[in-house]
């Protein structure tokens, strides 16, 4: 006799998903919709009209401003290439820890999960009282540019890296898929590379889009350690102008809309192949 399923609370009716779904929707454009209204604004209002235009827009890719927005570029190309690193820094020191942790020493679970975890129970501000004096060493030995925030930012994603890479591993017996393998006569790094990463797909896209949202946001650390990035040179270009700043933070903001949007699409690809 199998026993049903208990459910606790009410269930929303379809109505009222549509409703909560339509009232989220309003309140997450709502302020990317005014942000695009003031960066079509040109000239003064007059007579209570205001005019509208395109010129700000074309201004950022007139050769005449080159050297205006200068700053501003090469903040965002400093900004992809600390995203790169951090990236790499994951998948490379991150998620091969995890899986031998998994496959290896399961009871050293929760003192990973602990430290993973610890970044996000801390303000950046205390973070990076601790950076200052670690980043003299570390100026003496990389210099001063700004891809080395990666070792900084590295620590400070962890807690986002951590959680989507821990529940895609959850969700499989990664011990049954590697003796498998191995029964069937793999090599580890076969059983790595071929068995468990491909079952891993939805786990580290998604760690690595969160991982390049939290990056392109970070801009507490590179303000301390006076580092060109996009939000560094973002507020700076936002005192002298406004216009073209916030054109960026709404590009900023679909960006992520989008890498957001990539996450659930690999996710239901993933569930879609799972349940085939």
């Amino acid at each position: 006799m199998s026993a049903k399923r208990q459910r606790f609370g009410a269930e929303p009716s379809p109505v009222a998903r549509v409703v909560i779904l339509v009232v989220a929707g309003v309140l997450f454009m709502l302020p990317i919709a005014a942000m695009l209204e003031f960066s079509f604004r040109v000239g003064q209002p007059k007579d209570g009209v205001q005019g509208y235009g395109i010129a700000h827009y074309t201004a950022i890719f007139d050769p005449l401003n080159k050297f205006t927005y200068q700053q501003l570029f090469q903040g965002i190309g400093n900004s992809l290439v600390i995203c790169a690193i951090t990236v790499v820094i994951v998948l490379v020191l991150l998620l091969p820890t995890m899986i031998l942790v998994e496959l290896k020493f399961p009871k050293l679970r929760g003192v990973l999960e602990f430290i993973c975890i610890i970044p996000i129970t801390i303000p950046s501000i205390v973070l990076v009282v601790g950076f200052v004096p670690v980043y003299s060493t570390v100026v003496k030995i990389f210099g001063s540019a700004p891809w080395t925030l990666a070792f900084a930012i590295g620590v400070i994603v962890l807690p986002y890296a951590y959680r989507p890479i821990a529940a895609n591993l959850r969700a499989l017996d990664v011990i049954v898929l590697s003796e498998a393998g191995r029964s069937l006569g793999a090599d580890w790094p076969s059983v790595i590379g071929r068995v468990i990463l491909p079952n891993l797909r939805r786990g580290i896209f998604a760690a690595a889009f969160i991982t390049i949202a939290v990056v392109l946001g970070e801009y507490t650390i590179a303000a301390f350690l006076s580092r060109n990035v996009f939000q560094t040179a973002l507020q700076l270009l936002q005192r002298t102008d406004p216009y073209v700043a916030v054109i960026f933070a709404v590009f900023a903001l679909v960006f992520a809309f989008v890498l957001l949007l990539v996450i659930g699409r690999v996710a239901s690809t993933g569930r879609n192949r799972k349940s085939a």
